[in-house]
């Protein structure tokens, strides 16, 4: 029988090919996993660490993305010391959403179209045009 670390744990390959299947997953890593050419719509994603995430060529009309960042201090994995990674936006059709209540300190847009960009009321475009 082959030593193994206790820490260590085995990961399966479970493989789902052109079927129709809904997925109920709790306390599971999911590392590395790869989904292509999927549809999901309804999916809800609570109490995950996704960092490292990378989502390319998908369509997130609707979609409802909250309470996201480093755990709050009633979280048990809360760190007062961990800082935010960055978060990166790249060739996204963002028009006519909204963000409220987020700390985008630091942010940088560049190379986008503001034409009709808001932040608290006042048009960014209009205020550029002032300086």
């Amino acid at each position: 029988m082959e030593n193994t670390n206790q820490n260590e744990v085995a990961n399966d390959l479970v493989q789902i090919f052109e079927t129709q299947k809904t997925l109920s997953v709790k306390r599971a890593m999911l590392d590395n996993s790869n989904f292509d050419d999927v549809r999901a719509t309804g999916v809800k994603i609570t109490n995950a660490n996704l960092s490292d995430l990378e989502i390319d060529g998908a369509q997130l009309g609707g979609a409802y993305i909250h309470n996201i960042g480093m755990p709050p201090k009633v979280h048990p994995a809360y760190d007062p010391n961990a800082q935010q990674r960055p978060l990166k936006f790249e060739d996204c059709d963002l028009n006519n959403s909204t963000i409220v209540n987020c700390n985008l300190s630091g942010v940088t847009i560049d190379d986008c179209n503001i034409s009709g960009l808001k932040i608290n009321g006042l048009l960014i475009e209009e205020l550029l045009k002032k300086t």
